[in-house]
């Protein structure tokens, strides 16, 4: 079992290659930055809300917010799947199991070679402010359970307006 990551903490960087190409940074000061944590193709809930991520990415962009969804599947996976739903949302691929403890994410194995062919990460979201910090941070155990992506932008727009402080740092 990993260390779930604190709120206020430094979010750990890493480098994921991208599906169309190039790396996408986790992590870093300088902007805002949402990371959406996926379980995979084989999730049905995980289309649904990065469709709704993709009906959102203008609103997020105009909130200087910088959006990635990634997910421990493999580039043969995630290409075909995000030409299916038509992303246009950066997507990264490959997060490993090691990624996935550090960012204090749930793991879980398939259930059947049909589900999946690796261990993956159960749902994730992490706000990280221009100070490289974990601003909002939602992990879950299951896809049943993810927080309004519209809540989301409307919170981040409000952080950044009120200089509202990171929340939930006592301990």
């Amino acid at each position: 079992m990993s260390e779930k990551l604190a709120a206020g903490a430094a979010m750990p960087e890493f480098t994921l290659s991208k599906v169309g190409g190039g790396e996408a940074k986790i992590g870093g000061g300088g902007r805002w930055q949402l990371l959406v944590v996926y379980r995979g193709k084989h999730c049905p809930i995980c289309k649904r809300y990065l469709g709704t991520l993709e009906q959102l990415k203008d609103k997020f962009a105009e909130a200087n917010v910088e959006v990635l969804a990634v997910s421990a599947d493999p580039k043969e996976k995630a290409e075909p799947d995000v030409a299916e739903m038509k992303l246009t949302v950066p997507v990264g691929y490959d997060l490993s199991v090691e990624q996935m403890r550090k960012l204090g994410l749930y793991v879980s194995e398939p259930r059947s070679p049909q589900e999946t062919d690796r261990p993956f990460a159960e749902p994730g979201l992490f706000a990280i402010n221009p100070e490289g910090k974990v601003q909002i941070l939602d992990i879950s155990n299951a896809p049943f359970a993810r927080p309004d992506l519209q809540s989301i932008l409307n919170g981040i727009s409000f952080v950044q307006s009120k200089g509202y402080p990171i929340r939930g740092t006592l301990a």
